[in-house]
């Protein structure tokens, strides 16, 4: 290798497996060399690829940060840069990954006599093989505590790329936060980054997505969760530098209401949602290079697998549309006989985990599923409430809403949404104890707005006032003109039922 390197004056390098079988021969330039996609060395969950770099570097240069980003992103082994003087062997200099937790994620050793190379390496592969063990016992540090390498959840990394103040930028990440929690994603670390301007191929600049990218493998992380909507082309060029899967805040979201997603009607539509958000996703070669042609001196193989794979999911998402319109008839049906028995419908809306799914449940003494999650229940949920006076209300739990709720899952859900139009009043129901409640408000007002709703009879209903001071909870009511109640405790319920009565039957009441 140093007397070829030499001979052409350019750097050469080859990726050896642990059985000294070379699997790549690589000719770079003077100063460096470009290390191909390893497909026939997945990464996958192991914490080593199997592969060691040796390459040559023509003036004795010792291994710079290049070399050291290829070691922490490929998960090399090691890397072994040979460095030659005057055309001839002089000094070997290598590198290793080090297991977590440590300050550096590699070691570096310079400077060995090429003589000398023997020792160094006798107990290599001993050094690897122990190495790899203590990474795969290693225990890493999550928000939850400590975690082994052998817990089979996904574990992220949470990215917030954004030029809006600090303080938003960190709501946003909370609420990302219980998002993950949401979709049982163990969160290792957050990254908050306000750059001059967002940079269009990876959010921000190439030198610092590599070092997160790093910091990301030495921390154990499976995957990249961005606060920020990324495009096709985005989670391409990020996806191509890395093997970790990234993801962003609405595939996240979708992510969560396929597993929450129970009914036929609910899992038509997070199906539709998901579709929606994958087609402008797919990517290939390119409609350009689309070989659907017809006629004479058109005819070929036929279709790109990309343009097959396209059609499909064109074709899946009509049938899609169809089912819910079916759906949809449905509803009017019902919707339609409610109207002839006369009997008012009330409807809870609120930001996700505000406690509608509680408050049903103990309102109407039923059992429809409930945690302390986001998106805990998606499918909605018609209970018959009844009042004194022998009166009767159908109340109704909707999807929760969230900030910035995905336009193809907006759309997709739509039709379920559009249901509220049918209600008599709308339950706005609040989380007091949470420090950002004034913007869930916002968020859930401007949905209401989008859906044409905002002129509906509202009743504003601050839940959860057990987890706050009293004094403060009647401050807050009296500012927004709202009750207050507690969802665990219906000893809280006689303010909203009198509320809910006086704003459905107010001339009998006040006879």
């Amino acid at each position: 290798m140093a007397q070829c390197s030499s001979l052409i004056g350019r750097q050469i390098g080859v990726l050896a497996n642990r059985d000294g079988e070379i699997g790549y021969v690589i000719v770079g330039d003077a100063n460096g060399i470009f290390i191909p996609e390893l497909l026939d060395y997945p990464l996958g969950r192991k914490v080593l690829r199997g592969l060691r770099l040796i390459h040559t570097h023509l003036k004795d240069e010792p291994i710079n940060q290049d070399d050291l980003t290829d070691l922490s992103l490929l998960r090399l082994d090691a890397l072994i840069a040979v460095g030659l003087k005057d055309g001839h062997l002089h000094n070997i200099h290598l590198a290793h990954l080090l297991s977590y937790p440590s300050e550096r994620p590699y070691e570096i050793k310079s400077h060995i006599p090429f003589h000398r190379m023997e020792a160094l390496l006798d107990n290599f592969d001993s050094m690897v093989s122990q190495l790899e063990t203590q990474m795969q016992n290693a225990l890493f540090v999550s928000e939850g505590g400590l975690l082994s390498l052998h817990d089979r959840r996904e574990r992220a990394i949470l990215i917030n790329v954004s030029k809006t103040p600090r303080s938003e930028q960190e709501d946003s990440m909370e609420e990302l936060k219980e998002l993950a929690n949401s979709a049982d994603v163990v969160v290792l670390d957050t990254v908050l980054q306000r750059p001059k301007e967002i940079n269009p191929k990876y959010l921000m600049g190439e030198g610092k997505i590599k070092e997160l990218l790093i910091n990301a493998l030495h921390k154990g992380a499976t995957m990249l969760i961005f606060d920020q909507d990324l495009t096709a082309s985005q989670i391409k060029a990020i996806s191509d530098i890395t093997e970790l899967k990234v993801i962003d805040r609405s595939q996240l979201i979708l992510d969560i209401f396929a597993r929450r997603a129970h009914s036929r009607d609910g899992k038509i539509q997070v199906e539709l949602a998901q579709l929606r958000y994958r087609l402008p996703r797919l990517t290939g070669k390119g409609t350009a290079m689309s070989r659907l042609m017809g006629g004479i001196g058109g005819r070929g193989p036929g279709e790109m697998k990309l343009e097959v794979d396209r059609r499909r999911v064109r074709e899946r998402i009509n049938l899609l549309e169809r089912q819910l319109e079916a759906l949809r008839r449905a509803r009017r049906q019902r919707k339609a006989q409610r109207i002839e028995r006369g009997i008012p419908i009330v409807s809870i809306v609120g930001y996700t985990n505000a406690g509608k799914s509680t408050l049903l449940n103990n309102l109407t003494k039923s059992k429809t599923f409930v945690e302390d999650k986001m998106f805990a229940t998606l499918d909605t949920a018609s209970r018959r409430l009844r009042f004194p006076r022998e009166r009767d209300v159908i109340i109704t739990d909707t999807v929760g809403f969230i900030r910035d709720l995905p336009k193809d899952l907006f759309t997709a859900f739509r039709a379920t949404l559009e249901e509220l139009e049918d209600a008599d009043l709308l339950l706005h129901i609040v989380d007091i104890s949470n420090p950002r409640f004034e913007q869930h408000i916002k968020s859930v007002e401007k949905i209401l707005s989008d859906l044409g709703l905002s002129q509906k009879p509202q009743l504003l209903v601050f839940n959860k006032e057990d987890l706050i001071d009293r004094e403060e909870a009647e401050g807050i009511c009296k500012r927004f003109s709202a009750i207050s109640i507690s969802a665990i405790r219906p000893e809280t319920f006689y303010r909203l039922l009198s509320a809910i009565e006086a704003e459905l039957w107010p001339i009998q009441l006040s006879q």
